[in-house]
This record gives structure tokens, sequence and C-alpha cells, in this order.
């Protein structure tokens, strides 16, 4: 067979890769007791032992919340290369421990100066995702290490070399590959096409036991610890970066230096709204996460959820609903905000979201879910479909607080598991521009996600946090899962606020999630009983494995609780 048609052939493998999960036995089972999870000074959640570990140790130290943060953010670029990294991008929500200070760091990748809206069609038709994940096009300037220099340079405390260090031991003495990632190694078929991945993946892989060490990506840290972002964004490591996305083929990128050079992050305002009693805080655009939950939450506020079960089909139909309807406006109006003019406030309007509640009916799914235009009309008539999105589903997330009260909930990515498969520097460079999307116009009206240069791509993400009446923290909660992630968040936060579970049990529920692509349900879930019930109301509903990634920090009577998605290996750590 060909090279050629072989690659192209297991290409193809690519997508089923990325949504590839196992299912889990239910219920799952959280790693730690509820003891465990428990602290009175201080608490740090994460994906990985290593990374909340890491994050611990900074707080005991004498760091605050955000050089904890960096410090797991970096850990994780080495113990979960397939989920985040300082190859991607991210979204960190802060805020202080006196309440004066409240935002979003906005780390999202940016297109090239070259891009254009055709970037990802062929004779005016889209190009499969499958086929532009592994390409050079698809990746974007990295905004990770920006966002970390720039949250450290407005609240970090320890000195930011310092908080490389444990980082940089791990990579050079080299852990045990923990578990999960030997299965998505493994399983990644694609992972053999390239030289790079193949030598790193699998070498380790051969391992008895497999060992996880990277002493090409401790060089590339130390020298960010010494020398600041400067030698991620100039210099040599930038001209490899170029070199690498422009010498992929097929899809050869078109980054440049100066494109690096001029990245900058965002600070920009958190975007916030009431819900029965509490106020909620997320990020804003080109995040389409904070607007979307608001939205759902604001019209939900309207029925009584807290009568109903949390796996009862009544539930699940009215929280569907309302995300149909959410995600009808998600893909008319949102995207960077520095591009399109996205009419943020009066998407999270109380009164247009009641409106868009009276559109709901408890007793059948709407045929068709339409945008509204806010201020004006509930609905808009004769508006085209949404078109056709697709994304993968890996991600990270992971919260903070200190002693303090200061807060981090941070979500990062490469987007789909191991990016674009790039590797450079002992860490993968991102496929996050896949996120735009493919068709840049509809009707004759460009998409608010269209391609454009230094544009930053529609994001899901969805740090959050909660605050009570007297405007203390109750909540801290993200997750990753792609487009997914603002189902998966709804859900954790409907369960700690409406059905008054604790943050474990509300992560551990049952996933229901709408995406664009029908009501999907958790494979091998109690929810699996609801399905024809759903069904009979209307929805198209589809039962599938779902591998959520809900991370979160609650306030109680006795201090802080940790909760972590058993559905990975999170750990809850604290003082």
């Amino acid at each position: 067979m060909p090279s050629r048609v072989l690659a192209g052939f297991l290409c193809c493998l690519l997508l089923t890769a990325c949504r590839s999960a196992d299912i889990e036995p239910w219920p799952p089972s959280p790693n730690q007791t509820p003891d465990e999870q428990l602290a009175a000074d201080h608490m740090v959640v994460s994906a990985n032992p290593h990374a909340s570990r890491i994050g611990r140790d900074i707080l005991r130290q004498g760091g605050n919340a955000v050089d904890a943060a960096i410090a797991m953010q970096i850990a994780l670029t080495f113990v979960e290369p397939p989920e985040s990294g300082i190859g991607g991008g991210a979204f960190m929500l802060y805020r202080s421990g006196d309440g004066e200070v409240l935002g979003v760091y906005d780390g999202r990748e940016t297109a090239p100066a070259a891009a254009t809206a055709d970037r990802f069609t062929v004779l005016g038709r889209r190009q499969p995702l499958w086929a532009v994940i592994p390409s050079g096009k698809a990746v974007g300037v990295p905004g990770t290490v920006a966002l970390l220099h720039a949250a450290h340079q407005d609240h970090g405390e320890l000195p930011w070399a310092e908080l490389f260090e444990p980082t940089i031991a791990l990579a050079r003495d080299g852990i045990e590959m923990p578990l999960r990632l030997q299965e998505q190694a493994q399983r990644d078929v694609t992972l053999r096409l390239y030289a790079d991945t193949r030598r790193y993946f699998r070498g380790q892989l051969r391992q008895d036991p497999p060992q996880l060490r990277n002493a090409e990506l401790a060089d590339t840290l130390q020298r960010i610890a010494d020398d600041g972002p400067d030698a991620f964004y100039r210099g040599p490591l930038a001209e490899e970066i170029v070199a690498a996305a422009g010498a992929r083929w097929p899809g050869r990128g078109d980054l440049t230096t100066d494109d690096l050079a001029e990245y900058q992050a965002l600070v920009r305002d958190a975007v916030c709204a009431e819900y029965r009693g509490w106020r909620l805080c997320g990020p804003p655009p080109p995040s389409s996460g904070g607007i979307a939950v608001l939205q759902i939450l604001g019209m939900l506020e309207h029925f009584d959820l807290p009568s109903m079960g949390p796996e009862s089909s009544d539930a699940i139909h009215l929280i569907i609903e309302a995300s149909r309807l959410a995600f009808a406006d998600r893909f008319r109006y949102v995207g960077d905000p520095d591009f399109v003019d996205v009419p943020t406030a009066a998407l999270v309007d109380p009164d247009y979201l009641r409106q868009r509640a009276e559109l709901i009916d408890p007793a059948k799914a709407k045929e068709r879910p339409l945008p509204g235009l806010p201020g004006v009309r509930p609905e808009l008539p004769d508006v085209p479909d949404p078109l056709d999105e697709e994304t993968a589903e890996d991600t990270s997330h992971f919260a903070v607080v200190d002693s303090k009260g200061n807060v981090v909930s941070m979500t990062s990515s490469i987007e789909a598991p191991f990016g674009s498969r790039i590797m450079v520097g002992g860490f993968l460079l991102n496929n996050q521009l896949t996120d735009f999307t493919f068709q840049a116009v509809q009707n004759g009206v460009e998409v608010a996600n269209a391609v454009a240069p230094g544009k930053r791509p529609r994001s899901s993400m969805s740090p959050f946090i909660v605050l009570d009446e007297d405007d203390r923290i109750r909540l801290i909660i993200g997750s990753r899962g792609g487009s997914r992630i603002i189902g998966y968040v709804v859900k954790a936060l409907i369960g700690v606020l409406d059905w008054e579970l604790s943050v474990q049990e509300a992560i551990s529920l049952p996933n229901m999630v709408y995406r664009g692509r029908g009501l999907e349900l958790e494979q091998g879930t109690p929810l699996e009983d609801v399905a024809q019930t759903l069904r009979a109301l209307g929805h198209d509903v589809r039962v599938v494995p779902m591998r959520s990634g809900i991370h979160g920090i609650e306030r109680t009577n006795e201090g802080w609780r940790g909760g972590a998605d058993p559905r990975l290996d999170g750990t809850a750590i604290g003082d």
C-alpha cells in the first residue's frame, strides 16, 4: 500500500481515537474518601495527582492561588500531555480574597496573520475534521505561557522561576507513566504516523513498567523559567514552532515568528448573572461557556428544578430544552469580541431569558430551536439552521483556593487528544484553529466564528465561580470535554445549587448534554432507563460514552471540600 494512502487510512481513525472513552462501571467511585477531600485552610484539585501535589506544595511554601495555578499548569504539560500544556491556550478566572479583583485572563490561541476565511475548505467544501487536526494549519499561536506570565505579574508572590522547579525535576527524573496516559497512547494509532510522537510515546510505552521522562521539555521549561515568556515567543524556540508547523504535510502551517512575537494575553471582565439568589461568574467571549451556562440557568430559574430528581426525565427535558435555545444563540452571536459585536449583557439579561423560557414546553421538545434577538423578540423566524460543527474533547480543568481566599478556576487545552501531533521542545502543539466554524458565510452573512487573521476561535471553556449573598465563594467549578463542557458544568452547578448535593456528588452525577447534535445521555448509567421517555417527548436521544473531567471546590462550615471527577484520576488536596 503506498505510504500516502496508508497515512490517509490511518488518519481516518483519528476521530475514533479522539472520541473513544471507556465505559466506566456505575456509579464510578471517587479516588478519595470524603475526609481526604476536606481542608480548613487551602485546597487544590486537578485531573492528575502529581499536579495537585505540586499545587499544594506551592501553597505550603507561601505561594498564593495564582502561584499554585502556574505550577500546576506547568506540571500538566508533562504529566497530562494529551489534554493541555504550554503548546495550547487557556482561560483563567481569578478572584482576590478581598473581592476587589474579579477578572478573566484570556490566553486563547490566535490565527496567524496569513489566515483566510477558506482555511479549512477545498473547492468550497469543508474538509473533514480528522483531516485537519494533525496539520500545521490547525496550529494557533499558543497563549498559555503569556497568560501565566501576565497573571504572575499582576498577582504572583513567589519568584516566577521557582514555580517551574518541581516539574523540571519530575521531567528529568521521570515518573511511572499514568495508566490513563498509557491507555490513550496505546489506543491512538495516529501517534505512530509521525516520528516525534512515535519516538516519544511509543518508546516510553515499551519500558517495563512504562516510564514518562522528558529531558527536552525540562530544558524548555528551564529556559522559560530563566528568561520569561520571551524564551517561548521569540528566538530559537519560536523559530522551531514555526518550522514544525510549516513542515507538516499535508496542510502545511503558515505561522510566522512575527505571529508569535506579537501575541498578547488579554484581561477581560467576567460575565456574571444571578441564579436563585447566587451570583455566578464565568468567562466572556471568545469563550461561549460563560454566556451559555448563564443562559441555560437563567431559563431554568423559571422552573421548579429543586423538586425534580437528578435522574428524572422531567428535569433532563427542561435542561436540554434550555440548552438547545442557548446553543442557537451561541452559534449566531458568539465569536471573538475584537472582531464581531457580541451582545453579551443582552444575552444574559433576565427579561430576555424569561422570554426565552416561555418558549419551553414541559410536555414536549421544541421542533426547532431558533436564536432570539435580545431586547427585541425572544425568537427570530426563518433563520438558517446552525452549521454542523465538530470539536475534539480533550482539555483539563483545575481549581485553587489559598489561605487568603484568593481563587483560581482555570481551564486549559491543546484541543484534540495529543493536539496536532506536532512536538516541539518536548511539548505538543495545539490544533485549536479547528474550533473555528469551517464555513465562513451562511446565506450571505459572515458567521460569527469564521476564521480571520489574528482572531481567536470560539471556545466552550467554562471556568466558573459561585458567590453567596454575602459575596463569599460558595463554589469553584469547571470541566474538560470540548463543546460538552457547557453541559457538564451546568449539571454540576444544578447538582450543588438546586439539588443540594456535595460538589463530589454533583460531579459524579450521570451526564446529560446537548451541543447541537441531539440529546446525549451517558452510557452505562441510570439515564439509559429514561431514554425512551425522552424520545417520546420528541428528543433525538443518543446514549454514548462520556468521560467528563469536572473538578471543583466548595465552601463548607468546616472549610473547603474538593471534588474530582471519578471518570479520571483527579485528586483534591489541601491543609
